[in-house]
């Protein structure tokens, strides 16, 4: 089955909560996330035929981090097209305290 872009990827903070505290949890004293500018990500969504992101897990220095990359509806990367990495990680930084990440 190929990629649908209109797939429905919504879940509810309450769901969200729990996977993240969860994850927090068994990886005590670890990276909890990350984010990536808004430009970044529209421009490999704006790329042809990219219909959304996929991403990678990589290592930077030693540290976890994310390559991103835009996605064709038959599964294929864009490889060769816009690529994004150097998520500012959390921590540093932080947002304030919430359901998603305390």
């Amino acid at each position: 089955m190929a990629f649908n872009p209109n797939e429905n990827h919504s879940i509810t903070l309450a769901a969200a909560s729990v996977l993240t505290k969860a994850y927090r949890d068994a990886n005590i004293n670890s990276k909890i996330g990350g984010f990536f500018g808004k430009d970044a990500i529209q421009a490999i969504i704006d790329q042809n035929d990219c219909v959304g992101l996929k991403f990678y897990f990589a290592l930077e220095n030693g540290n976890l981090t994310l390559v991103l990359c835009g996605a064709k509806a038959d599964e294929s990367d864009l490889f060769q097209g816009i690529l994004a990495e150097d998520c500012k990680e959390d921590p540093p930084h932080h947002s304030t305290n919430n359901p998603l990440n305390s």
